[in-house]
């Protein structure tokens, strides 16, 4: 049985081609590509690459200006980065939430909206394995040129499991059978039509935004539409500590706000959602209120239904 694309890549003494992460004694990170006959510089002098090449993982190295580096793979969260950038990406910490609550499994087949530069592309590959498939659409032709160089220089080459298409999803859509959705965009509730068409029942929506104006359109818009049930909303928080001794400590800096997460699942056709049993909050469908479902929706806390 062959390995699966890229796991050679993830192991094993360094060989030429292969991304080489290297830490100095600040905990600085400095990413290249091992070429055989090169060197890589620093303001503190360079080493040449052949020294690394053969060269077991965690082996450490020392420039002409006698300063030591350690010699790593970048792992995913690391690539992703500092990997170049079209659009700004899909965050590590939420790449994994995505990962775990959109539930993305061994051989899933999964639909993406809004590439970017290609690093979320690249976590649901690595999940969803040789065996899946993990189609994924982009509107602008430069970042799916961008995101495509990246999945493959990670995966040393094209991921047999993937499709790149151009163009708009709720326009281009025709994939049935989907178990997963996951739409990174400015308006996910423009494509709830071709996404309820695509996803299988009990398949996950999961949707990633910026804004608390996009999030509230969208959980309402999902409530309205009527094929899907009671969406969860969150965002996630990270925060290093500092652990020397007795000095234990939060850092000053934190990755806070990168964006919003929700998730909802595909009822069976011909069903609708139960009532919700919690009343909306007093004013939170004021007269100021002008989203979907309007007075009516908010009297009910129920949909128009569409199953």
């Amino acid at each position: 049985m062959s390995e699966p694309t890229g796991a050679a890549r993830r192991r094993g003494p360094f060989q030429v081609g292969d991304q080489v992460q290297l830490t100095d004694p600040k905990g600085r990170h400095y990413t290249f590509t091992l070429e055989a006959g090169k060197s890589f510089h620093t303001h503190k002098g360079a080493f040449p690459h052949d020294e690394l090449i053969g060269a077991p993982e965690g082996t450490v190295v020392r420039t002409t200006g006698n300063v030591a580096y350690l010699a790593l793979r970048p792992l995913l969260p690391d690539y992703v980065l500092s990997m170049p950038r079209g659009a700004a990406v899909v965050y590590p910490k939420d790449a994994g939430q995505i990962l775990a609550m959109a539930d993305i499994f061994p051989g899933a087949r999964v639909v993406e909206a809004g590439v970017g530069s290609g690093s979320l592309s690249s976590f649901l590959l690595r999940a969803v394995g040789d065996q899946g498939m993990l189609h994924s659409y982009e509107r602008r032709a430069d970042f799916a040129d961008i995101a495509r160089q990246n999945v493959e220089r990670y995966f040393g080459g094209p991921h047999p499991a993937w499709r790149l298409t151009v163009g708009d999803l709720q326009d281009n859509l025709s994939d049935t059978g989907v178990d997963r959705v996951i739409l990174d965009m400015l308006a996910p509730w423009e494509c709830l039509d071709a996404v309820s068409k695509a996803l299988v029942p009990g398949g996950i929506l999961c949707a990633y935004v910026a804004t608390t104006t996009q999030l509230a359109r969208t959980v309402e818009s999902i409530r309205e539409y009527g094929t899907f049930n009671e969406p969860a909303a969150w965002e996630t928080m990270v925060r290093n500590w500092h652990v020397e001794g007795l000095a234990v400590r939060p850092d000053h800096r934190m990755v806070g706000h990168t964006g919003f997460l929700l998730t909802t699942r595909r009822l069976a056709d011909g069903v609708e959602p139960p009532l919700r049993r919690r009343r909306p909050s007093k004013g939170a469908y004021g007269e100021d209120y002008t989203g979907p479902g309007g007075a009516a929706g908010a009297a009910s806390g129920t949909g128009s239904g569409r199953g």
